[in-house]
């Protein structure tokens, strides 16, 4: 699978998911504003993939019209429980380059499951992707967007809502038909 492949159906689940489902309501903002940067990592070791976020958030510090960033490693962590233990060592990275409070870490996961949910609980899927990615978010941004956001606390539950409503046969659907993405292109080159 090329670069541009796994871009393209990473963008594809953010537009359908994320944006679609409105699991996110500030993503369509930053997306149609071409400012949320896709990149793929071949980092094929848990120490390359720190290597590349430590990179990434160098990257942020230098370019501020990039708002955030979706860090995609295909190649590591794809097993969920060793991508979870791995959260702590990305949240350590920030204590230790002082970005604590500059950038914060969400996680997706095509795996992704929420502590007491069952496995194939359609709830997980808000924070299942077509890949194992990082999404570094600014922190002032995303304070900023929240104080403008009439119910901020209520997102988690209408998600859950959402997402039971969907259920996950569909879901997982979804998500497959943006890795399907992929796979058509390549047929028809």
């Amino acid at each position: 699978m090329s670069e541009t492949e796994i871009i393209g159906a990473t963008r594809k689940w953010v537009e359908d998911v994320v944006v679609g489902y409105n699991l996110c309501p500030f993503a369509k903002r930053e997306l149609v504003k071409d400012r949320v940067r896709f990149v793929v990592t071949e980092a094929k070791t848990e120490d390359e993939l720190v290597q590349a976020l430590h990179a990434e958030l160098q990257l942020l510090e230098d370019q501020p019209d990039v708002e955030t960033t979706l860090l995609i490693h295909p190649g590591v962590l794809q097993d969920f429980y060793a991508y979870n233990e791995f959260l702590d060592t990305a949240d350590a990275l920030l204590e230790y380059l002082e970005l604590e409070g500059i950038y914060q870490i969400a996680s997706f996961h095509p795996d992704y499951q929420f502590a007491d949910t069952e496995a194939d609980a359609a709830e997980n899927y808000t924070n299942r992707s077509p890949y194992p990615m990082l999404h570094l978010l600014r922190e002032a941004s995303l304070e900023s967007a929240i104080d403008n956001y009439p119910d901020v606390d209520g997102i988690p539950d209408r998600n859950i809502e959402v997402m039971n409503r969907e259920g996950a046969a569909k879901l997982q659907s979804l998500l497959k038909s943006c890795l399907a993405t992929k796979e058509s292109k390549r047929i028809g080159e």
